[in-house]
């Protein structure tokens, strides 16, 4: 039983899944949509990522703004969200992601990544990101 992460983005999700005992994230992959309104591909790809992997439930990257109000990109996640809780059946758990991107992005130069390879990884590893804090979150709850 594992939890899934996604970095919703107007033209990719970034997908991360924990591991069987919620510990860790890793990313799996980006989907990439032809268009910012079509949603039934990804939603169908996310689904079956989710039974392969047993998901439990879903953390979403929530875009605040930085001044902790809700602009343009976090509506758009919160209808996100609920054509997947509609779709999935499953909790969908909105995670505070500000800042996200940046640090990607820097775990991505650090390592080296070539600037026209990062646009490639960067929504898988900002995934990752969202969802190792919210397992860390989550672990630090229960001590």
């Amino acid at each position: 039983m594992s939890i899934m992460g996604l970095d919703f983005g107007t033209k990719t999700v970034g997908v991360a899944i924990s591991d069987g005992l919620n510990l860790t994230a890793q990313g799996l992959e980006t989907i990439t949509r032809k268009s910012q309104n079509k949603l039934r591909q990804t939603l169908a790809r996310i689904e079956a990522i989710a039974t392969e992997h047993q998901v439990t439930a879903i953390v979403l990257g929530y875009p605040k703004n930085m001044n902790n109000t809700v602009g343009e990109r976090a509506e758009a996640t919160e209808e996100f969200k609920e054509a997947l809780e509609k779709r999935m059946k499953l909790p969908v758990i909105l995670w505070d992601e500000r800042l996200t991107t940046i640090e990607a992005n820097r775990i991505l130069m650090d390592s080296k990544v070539r600037r026209e390879n990062r646009k490639e990884v960067i929504d898988k590893i900002a995934a990752t990101i969202i969802l190792q804090s919210y397992l860390d979150a989550k672990r630090n709850e229960e001590q």
